[in-house]
């Protein structure tokens, strides 16, 4: 029996990267468009950028003063494989002794995003606080996109997570 030829089309290496590129663009473009949250290229269980979580805002700020607050690069505590910034030592310490309870929810990606079943970058100002908990999202029009059906895509990120987390 004789196997069928491949078909004639062939793709160099390099050909076949810039086609999934593209599509990758494609895509990530037309989420834009329709003013979803981008997939990043992340593969960490904690929203980082050069090694700093969340953009580098304080995670205690939001709770103590109710608004992101850029966190220092002198005040630091590693976490979750992660250098988190604090506005203050005080923050740091209230960080160190109960970090679930003042680190972001899905590792500080967007919310949305995960309830949609990917990871997302942040922005620090699109937060909100539900049930003691901190939600991040990728903008404000995102932010109210989630704020829609708060306790559905909490839901939904919930069931989401376990297998988000480790992409």
């Amino acid at each position: 029996m004789t196997r069928p030829r491949a078909a004639a089309l062939s793709l160099s290496r390099r050909d076949a990267l810039l086609a999934l590129l593209s599509l990758g663009l494609a895509g990530t473009a037309a989420r834009h468009a329709a003013g979803q949250a981008a997939p990043p290229a992340a593969t960490s269980a904690v929203n980082v950028e050069d090694g700093v979580a969340i953009r580098g805002t304080d995670p205690v700020a939001y709770f103590t003063d109710g608004r992101p607050v850029a966190g220092r690069r002198d005040i630091t505590a590693e976490w979750g494989g992660a250098t988190w910034r604090f506005a203050s030592v005080a923050n740091r310490e209230r960080f160190l002794a109960e970090p679930a309870r003042y680190a972001p929810q899905y590792g500080g990606f967007c919310a949305w995003a995960v309830a949609e079943g990917y990871k997302a970058p942040i922005d620090p100002r699109a937060w909100r606080i539900v049930d003691g908990r901190l939600y991040l999202n990728y903008s404000a029009s995102i932010q109210r996109r989630w704020e829609r059906d708060v306790p559905g895509n909490i839901t939904r990120a919930d069931q989401n997570w376990p297998r988000i987390a480790v992409q």
